[in-house]
């Protein structure tokens, strides 16, 4: 058979198996490795591994897609020297991922506007490029799903929808007082404890959370679950928000 039926069936059977990224480099390297003599051997190894990586890229911008971040934040662009009572080393460890292997959890205390979010979309992202699927939402968003899926009687489902995920990043726990559904958050998270790790961004210290959930019994049973395996970090100083904004429209001037 000649090379262009040959190809053709190639094309075929990538197609078939699900290899685009096989599909689109063959050829390439099949000129390649008649130009430096390479084995049939280290042909196919060229092969694979471009699959390979076609498929880790397919697979990262999927996952990042899934995890619905509000923007897209790197641990690279964080001043850290705004916020000294976070180590840069500490945050860097923890965007390994070693504590989702461990279904740890990372809670980010601090003032409105130092950075917290920041910090964890920074880490949720580090997350996806390691390999781990992850969701971001707020806990006002979090809230009214949970009481709409109570509502159409679906709450069980619709908590088994979220054991997919090995990093939930919950954002601005405490800014607004649950008067509905903190146990139903209580429940999420007791779901997840020791099943998946959760990253949580708060205003609030843990004598204050009593504010929030309105309940003393079931705020201690859930400081109790979350910080049973938790990495806290604390955000203090003036606004990382803020100081940012003034950076920028200085560098515009």
């Amino acid at each position: 058979m000649s090379d262009d039926v040959h190809a053709a069936m190639v094309e075929i059977y990538c197609k078939e198996l699900k290899m685009p990224g096989l599909r689109r480099a063959y050829a390439a390297l099949a000129r390649e490795a008649g130009v430096h003599s390479h084995s049939p051997i280290q042909y196919l190894a060229a092969c694979l591994a471009e699959e390979m990586e076609s498929r880790k890229a397919s697979r990262l911008q999927a996952y990042t897609q899934q995890a619905r971040f509000p923007a897209h934040k790197t641990l690279q662009e964080f001043d850290f020297s705004a916020v000294p009572t976070v180590q840069k080393q500490r945050v860097m460890h923890l965007a390994g991922g070693d504590f989702i292997r461990a279904k740890e959890n990372v809670i980010c205390m601090g003032a409105s506007g130092t950075g917290k979010t920041h910090i964890g979309i920074a880490i949720g992202l580090s997350a996806i490029a390691a390999g781990y699927r992850v969701r971001f939402i707020t806990v006002m968003q979090l809230i009214q799903e949970l009481l709409q899926a109570e509502s159409e009687y679906r709450l069980p489902r619709y908590l088994r929808t979220w054991d997919k995920y090995d990093l939930v990043c919950l954002d601005e726990l405490g800014y607004v007082s649950l008067t509905q559904g903190g146990a139903l958050l209580f429940q999420f998270c007791a779901e997840r404890y020791e099943r998946g790790s959760l990253l949580i961004t708060t205003n609030l210290e843990f004598a204050r959370w009593t504010d929030v959930f309105q309940d003393a019994t079931l705020t201690t049973a859930l400081l109790d679950r979350l910080t049973h395996h938790s990495h806290i970090l604390l955000f203090e100083g003036e606004s990382y928000r803020f100081r940012e904004s003034q950076r920028r429209a200085v560098a515009q001037q």
